[in-house]
């Protein structure tokens, strides 16, 4: 007696133990629900301590969160009416009183400077004293903010198109928590669409905290979809194939089970829901059903052959139990790899998806065999698929196909490989935060008005040590900033800059009585009298702090990017540091371009190091499968080679659609290899079964092998294929496009292994029909005692 005929024994004999035992595990697994949270920040793809996280970090110390704006933009020809200007500074004031805000800036704020002469400083005086009553009044203030007050142009308006830009500071220290999401949908979008409503105009709403918080709220209200979807689909497909309600009642019990096991594990590890944690649990689904076509299959046939329950369900346990087992720790090794990647993230998801695919089988393993043993024996009906004839004719025409036509399946491959290698080199990387947002939603579009009126929305920081005390405000080193503040403002993809440079050009302007020819650093004849009036000014350190620290040392100049790729953001870095490294010496300064995006960038990047290693890792580990199953080495190379073929179509295919390498379509190799290898394993244990019935001749047992497991790899792959497609109903492109993506190589993984594999085994069965070169295999993945168990 076998392992798997004990274990089948264990089983049905303790079959209300069993359940038991679930159902608890499933209880205490669904109390771990309430600890899931979601995620506050975007996904940080780079490992703690790499440079560019530890020079972001040196810049959050001194300067703080720099993600903490929410920006409002109104453009609007009717804005500079009395009744419409005054109700659009008014608008902001709102929300100064709330616990949540740190400060507001607009138009109503500013500041002029102005010099002192009398007592030799600056002082600082509001645009204007009371609202304006009348149109002539509103139209002067406009006058004199376009044209004499350049340090706010691109701040508070853009003196081109007329837009205005209102700013809202939350609290650094509620950024990162529930209290944002609170904020953003209880507080402040009702008050902005009351404002559009009574006053007739649309506003935009940006920022990173706003687009974080409604990129969190998609995320969360896609599981339910992605569940729901991936339950509805597999469910109609499965019961289209077995024709039989109750076989479908019981997957679907097995795969709801899984999920609430998935939503636990989430709860229990701490992990937070990001865009890739909420895969798991549909991945669950769609991984789960496969199982059980394998296990109600077996089952069915079983009934049909000899009509003896007891003996049936046995041998579902028995023959497919080990066969499935082997799948499944192929499909969960796929995934595992990504455990030894140095992104927190990536190593989250991978721990999820492997510990779940194991209980996904263990569930299956043990709920579908115990409920069918306390049901009734299935009805003739529910075994007619069986002999469906379109799978028999899908079948013979493979068969054909692989006796008659092999020169046809090489020639084709050869092409295939030939093409796929030209899209290869048509890949591109993407970086961008934004690029796999819904681009039909409102926040979407607000994020592009935003990049086309003010230059963007994503904050890149140059923090700048002089180190020494005092050091920014050397006129030295000022115009060694101008030289930084000119290279971005010759890059259309970004913001004009602010920093301290601005403050002090506008000290000079304030000096010669605000004539705007004089917004531009001081001579060195200019300097000494000109920051004796900043030194005796007090009020303007609120506006200093935000561009200087405490103590003189560190600078920072801000700019906005828009959503540019990879190779954009490499070509502005490189002018970038040419500037710096001119301008800056390493002895005297030091000085890191950062920031949230560059780090996503540099993120993206990295990333693509780590697919490579995890996907060689995944081959490497399944190859070791292969070698401790077959203990053949020429059968190592014959089952990959079909399984890697549909990588490099997928590859080819990103180039030649221009899919971008990204971390949600990075996935898509490992979790396609991991599932694909399933098809060759159940394929070569009956081939290698089949082998020793016929004396080792390889033509019949091929055949064989083809016809016994061709209609089960056919259901699987059609399931798995609708199935990864219910993430095209997402809003997200990287998920529409991971879905697609996982479907497309699936499908062409099925046909490699039915007709690629079967076509190798024939041209090189000389080399393998040898009982030394492919021996004993070290486990029996489908017992040989088939008649006698």
């Amino acid at each position: 007696m076998n392992f798997w005929t004990k274990v089948a024994g264990i089983i049905l004999r303790n079959r209300y133990l069993v359940l038991v035992c679930i159902a608890i595990i499933t209880g205490l697994l669904a109390s771990q629900m309430k600890y899931m949270k979601f995620s506050y920040t975007e996904a940080n793809l780079l490992p703690e301590n790499h440079e560019a996280n530890l020079e972001y970090n040196k810049f959050l110390e001194i300067f703080g969160e720099e993600g903490n704006l929410v920006i409002l933009g109104l453009k609007d020809s009717t804005v500079f009416t009395p009744q419409k200007f005054n109700a659009w500074n008014g608008l902001v004031k709102q929300f100064d009183d709330l616990e949540e805000i740190d400060f507001t800036v607009s138009i109503a704020d500013i500041q002029k400077l102005k010099a002192d002469r009398k007592k030799r400083k600056f002082v600082l005086e509001p645009l204007y004293a009371k609202d304006p009553k009348t149109s002539e009044e509103v139209l002067a203030i406009k006058k004199e903010l376009f044209e004499k007050l350049p340090f706010y142009d691109n701040l508070l308006f853009n003196k081109e198109t007329g837009t205005l830009q209102t700013a809202i500071y939350i609290k650094k220290e509620i950024i990162n928590t529930p209290k944002r999401r609170d904020f953003i949908f209880n507080t402040l979008i009702p008050i902005i669409e009351k404002f559009e409503k009574n006053q007739n105009v649309d506003v935009r709403i940006s920022g990173m905290p706003y687009i974080r918080t409604l990129n969190a709220q998609n995320i969360q209200d896609e599981i339910l979809l992605f569940v729901l979807g991936a339950l509805l689909i597999t469910a109609i497909i499965f019961f289209f194939f077995f024709r039989s309600y109750r076989a479908t009642f019981i997957t679907l019990l097995v795969v709801i089970v899984g999920v609430t096991w998935a939503f636990g594990f989430i709860g229990w590890f701490g992990y937070e829901i990001t865009v890739l944690t909420a895969l798991i649990p549909p991945l669950i689904i769609v991984i789960g059903v496969p199982n059980a076509v394998f296990l109600i299959n077996k089952y069915q046939q079983e009934i049909k052959k000899h009509g003896n329950q007891a003996k049936s369900l046995q041998r579902v346990i028995a023959k497919v139990g080990n066969a499935t087992l082997m799948t499944n720790i192929t499909t969960a090794s796929g995934f595992a790899t990504f455990v030894f990647v140095k992104s927190d993230l990536l190593r989250e998801f991978g721990i999820l998806a492997s510990v779940n695919i194991i209980s996904i089988f263990i569930l299956a393993l043990l709920i579908i065999p115990i409920i069918y043993s306390f049901m009734p024996l299935p009805k003739k009906k529910h075994l007619n698929h069986l002999e469906k004839k379109w799978i028999e004719n899908v079948v013979n025409w493979m068969e054909r196909m692989v006796k008659n036509q092999r020169i046809t399946i090489y020639f084709t491959t050869v092409i295939v490989i030939i093409l796929s290698i030209i899209g290869v080199y048509k890949i591109r990387v993407s970086g961008s935060i934004i690029e796999d947002m819904p681009k039909s939603t409102g926040f979407y579009k607000d994020i592009k008005f935003f990049e086309n009126e003010f230059g963007g929305i994503m904050p890149l920081e140059i923090l700048i040590d002089t180190k020494k005390d005092k050091g920014v405000m050397k006129l030295s080193t000022l115009k060694k900033m101008d030289k930084i503040n000119e290279t971005i403002e010759s890059f259309p993809e970004l913001s004009k800059p602010i920093s301290v440079v601005n403050l002090v050009k506008y000290s000079k302007q304030a000096y010669y009585k605000g004539n705007p020819k004089y917004y531009q650093l001081p001579t060195n004849q200019e300097q000494s009298y000109i920051f004796a009036y900043t030194k005796n000014t007090n009020s303007d350190a609120g506006m200093l702090k935000n561009f200087v620290d405490s103590t003189g040392r560190y600078a920072r100049i801000t700019t906005f990017m828009k959503d540019i790729g990879t190779d954009k953001m490499d070509v502005i870095q490189e002018r970038l540091k040419a500037v710096i490294n001119k301008e800056f010496p390493a002895d005297d300064f030091s000085v890191s371009i950062t920031g949230k995006a560059l780090v996503f960038i540099k993120g993206t990047n990295y990333l693509i190091t780590n697919l490579v290693v995890s996907l060689s890792l995944a081959i490497i580990l399944i190859a070791l499968f292969m070698a401790w199953m077959f203990r053949s080495p020429q059968m190592i190379v014959i089952s990959l080679l079909p399984n890697m073929l549909p990588l490099l179509i997928t590859a080819g295919l990103m180039g030649f659609f221009d899919i971008p390498i990204k971390p949600s379509t990075i996935l898509v190799f490992s979790i396609a290899f991991g599932i694909s290898v399933d098809d060759t394993i159940h394929f070569l244990a009956k081939y290698r079964q089949e082998l020793i019935a016929n004396n080792w001749r390889i033509k019949p047992s091929v055949y064989s092998a083809l016809r016994e497991t061709g209609v089960s790899m056919f259901y699987t792959s059609i399931v798995l294929f609708f199935g990864f497609l219910v993430f095209c109903l997402s809003s997200f492109g990287g998920t529409i496009a991971l879905g697609g993506l996982v479907s497309i190589t699936l499908l062409l993984a099925m046909v490699s292994n039915l007709l690629l594999l079967p076509s190798l085994l024939l041209t090189f069965e000389k080399k393998i029909a040898n009982k030394k070169m492919f021996k004993e295999p070290k486990i029996k993945i489908i017992p040989l005692e088939e008649e006698n168990l």
